[in-house]
């Protein structure tokens, strides 16, 4: 049971690592790519509002897991 548990926890710390890198590494290339695409300023303030709600879900998550230890 406990190993399960371990598991679970494992993974869950893995999800939020993924979120993270993904998040960021999506926002930079967005962030980039935008001005060479002539992109409006509108979508910008979109990719940054998804990756603030990305950055705040895994924050929330890792201050779960932290408390169920």
């Amino acid at each position: 049971m406990v190993v399960k548990e371990r598991r679970s926890d494992l993974r869950q710390g893995r999800v939020v690592g993924a979120v993270i890198a993904v998040a960021m590494l999506l926002w930079l290339l967005a962030q980039w790519l935008g001005p060479h695409l002539g992109l409006p300023g509108r979508y910008a303030l979109l990719i940054d509002f998804l990756a603030l709600v990305a950055f705040l879900w895994a924050i929330i998550s890792g201050i779960i897991m932290w408390r169920a230890r």
